[in-house]
């Protein structure tokens, strides 16, 4: 017999990652530490390959992939502005995770 599943799936985090010529890149990951060493390297998102030093400005635990994903579609979307307030704690994710959590909710 082989070793049982976990009975859980990995928690998803959003995070924004800063280049060198001070653009915000935004994605996801299960393991944001590896992912941005991962990005550091030049490996993954063709976009920060070459853009460094890259800092990591900002992370956040949401929830499942499906909720990772949809949030890091609003952020992107988000104005430079909104997202420099996220990066600067002046504003959060909570607003944004609930309506998606919402509109889960009335899409079952």
């Amino acid at each position: 017999m082989g070793s049982p599943k976990p009975t859980t799936d990995p928690t998803w985090s959003l995070y924004l990652v800063r280049t060198a010529d001070d653009a915000l890149y935004t994605g996801i990951a299960t393991d944001v530490d590896r992912r941005f060493e991962e990005h550091s390297e030049g490996v993954g998102a063709k976009y920060l390959r070459g853009r460094g030093p890259l800092e990591l400005v900002f992370r956040r635990e949401v929830g499942d992939r499906s909720l990772a994903t949809r949030l890091e579609l609003r952020v992107k979307a988000l104005s430079r502005v909104r997202k420099e307030a996220l990066v600067a704690g002046e504003a959060d994710l909570d607003e944004l995770l609930a309506q998606l959590e919402d509109g889960a909710k009335s899409a079952s």
